[in-house]
């Protein structure tokens, strides 16, 4: 029996005509009443072809975007380049700023839905993805950035941070630095995870271990500056810290300098993410120049291939993972090391 309008309306516990405003996007529905007739739609498989586009309707020319926090200067730079990028091709973005907040990230992905938006762009803060399967399921095209979506996103648009952590590693070994600690947030970033596992191998390569692995679930600076004042205390023979990100290295050589420190002649400091903040700080920041910029220009072009990929029925395109390289930035806050540390 084919599916009717008026099975779904049964099926949600709903009138028709409240099917039918969702399903049209005419007229005021209530999250709730649009989550039950769009999980109603989905149990009977009212998505394929015809169904298909009566939900989505014509192309609404908007983009939706999501990221754990506009806040952190490194979100902040990379919704710009997306929405610039979509702008300059027609489209208009929606910017949802999630706190890190997985029921937020939950309500954002309704609100999205009911704006029938063409395409997603997603970062999100958690292991969890589930929630991002009514996404996929209404056949909405998604890109992942600066991490995976894996049985969510084909495609996803990210720096090779693993790398990155190599690079920050070696340079400091390089320098004769062996007690290296590392400072960072937030610890169930999947980005930061990947960096940690670039520092890790490229330090066992010289047969040591990172001295003291300190992370903080809050990616601020106050939260940051807090474990490096901790670490500085507790551990004086490091020689060098690795801040995860660029707030995290600034936030450490504050905390060095606070306590009567200097940088680089008592501690090295490397960061990660090559902030327009990096090159002014005192010393000059050395740091992992990722292309925030590029890759966000690359996710939305990427987008606007798939959503072309959706209209005309082409599946044949296979996804793909794009690590964008990054670089090495050698400024004024590393250097040889000068002493050594009791132990």
């Amino acid at each position: 029996m084919t599916t009717s309008i008026r099975h779904i309306a049964k099926l949600a516990g709903t009138s028709v005509s409240s099917v039918s405003r969702v399903l049209n996007n005419s007229g005021y529905a209530s999250p709730e009443l649009r989550e039950r007739v769009e999980a109603a739609i989905r149990t009977l498989n009212y998505t394929p072809s015809k169904g298909a586009r009566m939900l989505r309707g014509a192309p609404s020319r908007m983009i939706g975007l999501m990221l754990p926090s506009i806040e952190v200067p490194f979100f902040g730079i990379l919704a710009h380049a997306i929405e610039q990028e979509l702008f300059q091709h027609g489209y208009q973005t929606l910017i949802c700023s999630t706190a890190e907040n997985m029921d937020h990230e939950v309500r954002y992905i309704s609100m999205l839905l009911a704006q029938r938006v063409d395409g997603v762009i997603v970062a999100s803060a958690f292991g969890s993805i589930e929630h991002f399967g009514v996404l996929r399921d209404a056949g909405i095209p998604i890109i992942a950035i600066d991490r995976e979506l894996s049985g969510i996103a084909d495609d996803a648009v990210m720096a090779d941070h693993e790398e990155g952590g190599r690079l920050m590693a070696r340079h400091l070994i390089d320098l004769g630095h062996r007690a290296i600690a590392i400072v960072g947030a937030p610890a169930h970033s999947q980005p930061i995870q990947l960096r940690l596992k670039g520092i890790t191998a490229e330090m066992a390569k010289d047969g040591i271990a990172p001295a003291i692995v300190a992370m903080a679930e809050e990616h601020s600076f106050a939260e940051t500056y807090r474990l490096a004042r901790e670490l500085l205390a507790s551990r004086p023979e490091v020689t060098a810290i690795i801040g995860t990100t660029d707030v995290s290295a600034i936030a450490a050589i504050h905390a060095i300098q606070d306590r009567g420190f200097s940088v680089p002649g008592d501690y090295s400091i490397v960061g990660f993410d090559d902030l327009p903040e990096a090159a002014y700080v005192f010393p000059r920041l050395t740091t992992v120049a990722q292309p925030i910029r590029d890759v966000g220009q690359q996710a939305a072009r990427l987008l606007e291939a798939l959503i072309e990929e959706h209209h005309t029925g082409d599946e044949s395109r296979q996804g793909a993972i794009v690590k964008v390289p990054v670089t090495l930035i050698e400024r004024d806050s590393t250097g040889a090391v000068r002493r050594a540390r009791p132990s």
